[in-house]
């Protein structure tokens, strides 16, 4: 079975509008405030699903700049999906001890417990250490199914995704900057 390819085009708009989606939603009276800490300003995507918006475009474009063969779309889509899955969670873990950190070392502080503070690094150094070493794995996992070429594609494409993800939350920034504030 042949994967469906979606317009590059098609997948950013799709991305424009989940990011224009709040500004919208606060034109319009919302009768029932969002539920839970997912739903952004009135009904807007939630972190998670612009997110998992983001992996399924970045999953449809790999196939197109790595030019993968049918045989190798499978296994590099599980295979990506750890890898971001590992990303993710470690991400998650570290800001976890950051904002241990702050608690225990920011202006806002009470009072400076050296003790917990640096156990808290040194939980963050490990932290680190094996986060590489996961995405080390992960990484040595998809490039088992890659050829030279594929592998540095894969990297120069995971490169420009990231600054275009940047420059979407830029402009996301910057659009909601411009909007007038509600009262």
């Amino acid at each position: 079975m042949k994967p469906v390819r979606a317009c590059p085009w098609v997948l950013a708009a799709v991305l424009l509008l989940a990011v224009a989606g709040p500004v919208a939603a606060q034109r319009q009276p919302n009768p029932q405030p969002p539920r839970g800490r997912a739903a952004l300003d009135n009904g807007g995507l939630s972190p998670a699903e612009i997110l998992n918006m983001l992996d399924a475009y970045a999953i449809v474009q790999a196939q197109e700049t790595l030019r993968l063969a049918d045989q190798q779309y499978g296994e590099f889509v599980t295979r990506l999906k750890r890898l971001q899955q590992t990303r993710r969670r470690n991400l998650q873990a570290r800001n976890g001890i950051l904002q241990e950190l702050r608690r225990l070392a920011g202006p806002q502080a009470a009072q400076i417990d050296e003790a917990a503070i640096r156990e808290r690094l040194v939980a963050l150094r490990d932290h680190d250490l094996r986060a590489a070493a996961e995405l080390q794995k992960a990484y040595e996992g998809l490039d088992e199914i890659l050829d030279a070429r594929q592998q540095a594609r894969f990297r120069l494409f995971e490169e420009l995704l990231e600054r275009r993800k940047i420059d979407l939350l830029t402009r996301a920034q910057q659009g909601a900057g411009a909007r007038p504030r509600r009262q």
